[in-house]
């Protein structure tokens, strides 16, 4: 049985910690939060007091964290969990952080000998809970083919990528999460304008979706209430992905697109459309409610 270390286990984390319980791994778990944590045990995993407890005897590490300064916070330095884990050791972190740092992280794996990938996933919490999230990979080939086989049960087995070298799934996912807001936006521009017009919002999108705009927007997310049976928009806007981890991930976006020389106008764009909807108090709410600052009888 493999033996997982599962580090922070959020709306995305709580949900891949029980699906790799279902896949019969045993997993200790860790979270500051003992709700989260005591729901993640309450399926059969394992509670850790720390998260060096929690890595005790794993043959895998996992975590899944809001930001690189809390993944550098449990990785690095002589309270690390790199400096207490076995050669070998197979480290994956999920969480969505600048490439730069994930590049870090990569170095000072190699220093302690430590296979690490950087593998940030895409698909939601729905993704998360049925087990068939998207996984962007960076790190070595070596790493990807002992990682794949952990990652296949949180993950759907065809969307498991290895997108190239250190930092390489963050840059993918950046550029992934970039687009993904910008054809929110459009969406949600797209419909209002219809509806506006006298266009039903059901009809419109389903001729959108045979149609050259068809989008994922459109088919697994719509944002106009009622659309779409499961989609946030349909229950008041509740997560889902939140619009706050929507501006932190374009932020990285375009940090990244600065240091490449891309001039990235619609990412900037996109940005200044949910800093905005933080700058009006819903930023925990799913980012599909920029529909709501177009259509105001929704408000």
């Amino acid at each position: 049985m493999r033996k997982v270390a599962f580090i922070g286990l959020g709306n995305m984390g709580g949900p891949m910690a029980k699906n790799l319980l279902r896949a019969g791994c045993m997993v200790t778990a860790f979270d500051l939060s003992d709700a989260a944590l005591s729901d993640v045990a309450s399926a059969g995993a394992i509670r850790a007091e720390s998260a060096q407890g929690a890595v005790e005897g794993a043959d895998v590490v996992l975590s899944m964290l809001p930001a690189g300064k809390h993944v550098k916070a449990v990785m690095l330095g002589d309270d690390g969990i790199f400096a207490r884990l076995p050669v070998g050791t197979l480290v994956l972190d999920a969480s969505t952080i600048d490439a730069a740092t994930a590049r870090e992280l990569h170095e000072a794996a190699r220093l302690s000998q430590l296979a690490f990938m950087d593998t940030p996933v895409s698909g939601g919490v729905a993704a998360a809970q049925a087990g068939t999230l998207a996984f962007m990979c960076g790190g070595t080939p070596e790493a990807f083919a002992r990682a794949k086989d952990v990652l296949k049960a949180m993950g759907n087995e065809e969307k498991i990528f290895h997108a190239g070298p250190d930092g390489a799934g963050q840059v993918a996912k950046a550029a992934n999460n970039m687009l993904l807001a910008i054809h929110m936006i459009g969406t949600c521009e797209a419909l209002a304008m219809g509806a506006a017009n006298g266009l039903d919002p059901s009809v419109q999108s389903e001729i959108m979706k045979a149609s050259s705009g068809n989008n994922w927007s459109l088919q697994v997310y719509n944002p106009w209430p009622g659309v779409l049976a499961g989609a946030p928009a349909g229950n008041d806007y509740k997560p889902g992905f939140m619009v706050d981890l929507m501006a932190k991930d374009l932020g990285l976006a375009i940090e990244l697109a600065d240091q490449s020389a891309v001039n990235a106008a619609f990412g900037r764009q996109a940005h200044a459309v949910y800093t905005a909807l933080q700058d009006e108090g819903l930023g925990g709410d799913d980012f599909s409610i920029v529909m709501r600052s177009l259509v105001k009888t929704f408000s």
